[in-house]
Order: C-alpha cells, then sequence, then structure tokens
C-alpha cells in the first residue's frame, strides 16, 4: 500500500449559491471577527431572511457560536448577538472509499485551508482494511487523530455503492458499517456529485452556481450543480451520465444496456480498446509518441463523450461544463476532441453563448473534499446515523 501526501493548499473564495452563503459568512467572520448578523448583513449582501436562515444553521451545526457581550450596563430591549467561528472545532473531514483508493481532505472550519493525504489497497480489501486505512491516514494528516465536525460527523464519498459490496439494503448498510468503525456519524454520498459540489466551491467552477460536472475514471458519472446546491434527483441517484447510450448497437454494459458512454470512455474501455498499453501512464506515452492507434482510440473516446455532453447541455443549459477523472490525464488528445465536439453540436440557432468546457483542477481528491464540504453545507446532505 502506497501513501500520498499533499501539501496545504490555500482555499479560494466562494461564490454564494443556495447552497454557498454558508462559506461567505464564514470566511466574512474569520476575516473580520465577531460580528452582529446586522454587520454581517451589510458586508455580505444577502436579504435578511436569507441570512437569519444561514447563521441558524450555521449555529446550530456547531460551526459558529453566539455571544452577547456583558458591557455591565442594561439597555433597554435584546441586546445583540455576536457571531464567530467556534473555536473548538476541528478541522472538517472527508474521506473518499474507492475500488483501489482511500484519500482524505480536511478543511478548516473556516475554509480558509485544505489538507489532502491518500493510499491504496488492492481492489479486493475488504471493508476491515479499507476503514483501517482511513483511520491512520487521518492520524498523519494533522498529526493526530482530527477532531471530526461539530457534531461528531464524517463525510464519505463512494463512487458507487453497487461496486464497493453493499449490504441489501444499500446507503442505510454501509453508512451505519462505517459509523461504528469510525465512532462517528456518516454523511454519505456520491463520489462524482461530491466532486461536481467540489469543483464548484473550490475548483475549476468556483463562483458559478449552475455547472456540469463529467467524471471519466473506472466509472463515467457526474453531477448537477444548480443554484449552487447538488442536484439529487428524486431518489438520489442522479448523475448516472455513464448509462447515456453514446454507441447504437454498442458494447453491452454492466448496467444491462448496450452502448452506454460507460462501454467507451471509462478508463477500462480506452485501455480495452488499445491493448497495446496495460495503464494511463503508457497509453499518455503513446501519445506523446504520435501513436496513430492510441490517438485513434483516446479521440473515439472523446467524441462520444463531447455528443453526450452536448446534449446535456442543451437539455440542463449550465453555465459551465467540468471534465475530471483519471482519463482527463491524457490532456489535449482527448479534451480537444472533446470540446469541438461540443461546440459544434451545443450551439444551435438563437442558442444562449457558448458554454465553456474546462478541465477539472482538483484532481483525485475532488471527490473527498467535496465529502468534506458537506459538513459545511447542511442543506447539501441529509445525515445518516450511525447505528
Amino acid at each position: 500500500m502506497r501513501d500520498i501526501q499533499q501539501p496545504l493548499v490555500p482555499a479560494a473564495a466562494p461564490t454564494p449559491g443556495r447552497g454557498q452563503h454558508a462559506d461567505r459568512v464564514l470566511r466574512l467572520l474569520r476575516e473580520s471577527g465577531p460580528m452582529t448578523r446586522g454587520e454581517l448583513g451589510a458586508r455580505c449582501g444577502l436579504s435578511r431572511t436569507t441570512l437569519y436562515e444561514v447563521t441558524g444553521r450555521l449555529v446550530d451545526s456547531g460551526l459558529v457560536i453566539a455571544t452577547v457581550a456583558d458591557t455591565g450596563r442594561r439597555r433597554p430591549g435584546r441586546p445583540a448577538e455576536k457571531l464567530a467561528v467556534n473555536p473548538a472545532v476541528g478541522r472538517l473531514l472527508g474521506i473518499d472509499f474507492g475500488r483501489r483508493h482511500v484519500r482524505l481532505a480536511a478543511i478548516t472550519a473556516a475554509g480558509d485551508e485544505i489538507s489532502t493525504v491518500g493510499g491504496t489497497h488492492s481492489p479486493a480489501a475488504p471493508w476491515s482494511e479499507r476503514i483501517a486505512v482511513a483511520r491512520r491516514l487521518a492520524a498523519g494528516l494533522t498529526g493526530s487523530v482530527p477532531r471530526l465536525g461539530p457534531l461528531g460527523d464524517v463525510g464519505v464519498a463512494v463512487a458507487d455503492p453497487a461496486t464497493v459490496s453493499l449490504a441489501a439494503d444499500g446507503d442505510r448498510a454501509l453508512a451505519d458499517m462505517l459509523g461504528r468503525s469510525l465512532g462517528a456519524r456518516v454523511r454519505l454520498g456520491n463520489g462524482p456529485r461530491l466532486a461536481a459540489l467540489a469543483e464548484t466551491v473550490w475548483g475549476a467552477a468556483k463562483g458559478l452556481t449552475d455547472v456540469l460536472y463529467l467524471e471519466l475514471s473506472d466509472q463515467v458519472g457526474g453531477g448537477l450543480v444548480t443554484g449552487g446546491a447538488l442536484h439529487r434527483g428524486a431518489h438520489g441517484r442522479s448523475g448516472g451520465f455513464g448509462h447515456i447510450l453514446a454507441e447504437v448497437a454498442g458494447a453491452p454494459c454492466s448496467c444491462g444496456g448496450r452502448g452506454c458512454l460507460q462501454t467507451v470512455a471509462s478508463t477500462t474501455a480506452v485501455l480495452d480498446a488499445y491493448r497495446a498499453a496495460p495503464d494511463l501512464p503508457q497509453l499518455a506515452a503513446a501519445l506523446s509518441a504520435g501513436e496513430k492507434a492510441a490517438h485513434a482510440v483516446v479521440r473515439r473516446a472523446a467524441i462520444h463523450t463531447g455528443r453526450v455532453l452536448a446534449g446535456l447541455v442543451k437539455a440542463l443549459g449550465p453555465s459551465m461544463v467540468v471534465v475530471g477523472g483519471e482519463l482527463v490525464t491524457l490532456g489535449p488528445p482527448l479534451m480537444k476532441p472533446l470540446e469541438n465536439e461540443v461546440r459544434a453540436n451545443a450551439v444551435t440557432y438563437r442558442s444562449p453563448p457558448e458554454t465553456p468546457v474546462r478541465r477539472a483542477e482538483l484532481g483525485d481528491f475532488a471527490a473527498a473534499v467535496g465529502a468534506a464540504s458537506l459538513l459545511r453545507s447542511p442543506s447539501d446532505a441529509a445525515s445518516i446515523p450511525s447505528a
């Protein structure tokens, strides 16, 4: 098992959407110190109703504390409360459990600093081993076990419950098991969707509130952020972009269909199509060497992906498309034809301005950062308590 330690990354200032007002309030309190709600309202520009709702949630979560100064003189009326970032709150911890990795991200409560660490394991590793890896990495992240969120929560990302050997009752079973093992209450989320959230707060789409995110890795999936909040769908299963038809009468897919984007643009599909390279680094080397077969395989995946994205852009109207995952490490041979395909198929007569396509910025740790971010934005996920 191999560990990867990354240096501290300064956090970017997010622009608030519906799920991001809390980040702006926390940043103001960190930078300017304790303030009344009136002072906060004058600084952040939120309506009185929205501000009271946001600060109420932050106080309830324990991220912010409210105090009344003892002036020694009692005046008529209710004294004004001062709000401040709770100094007792440690780092907010997010864990991304993948098929072959465990990655952690810790974010300070004020959101001014992110630190990350990751390790790898066998795809067949049991959950007991994966959780042990997570606990050890958490201890090494700050020199001691980081304090979890103010209510003892930890954010957890999984790519797809079906890929991590869950019990029959799915998310609840995984959350209960993790909660017991970690001694915490788990806020569980889909990895690609959480990566979408992270990219809008910290990454390529920071400051935007309507973003489509597509992840090209072992699994192809993604997420939609609308109005600054994650879109989950009626049953919490949105973002299954990998199972959109990409190739009529194409290869069979694990979902039971044929020709899904998963069958042409996942890491496995691309490597299977180019049998001369067993992994992405060797495929990247073949691309650099100008091997025509390697370029043809990657271009095919890019074109199919671009066409699917063009349909999603026309249907959903995001302000930006962000593409992440392992496959984007191939760089321009993938991204340029993909962008060209989106541009050629998404722009029509009287269509809105061209939607930019950007490569994700948070890399392998996007889902872990998104999982930690769940603890800063209570509205973005429901907490699933441990048994």
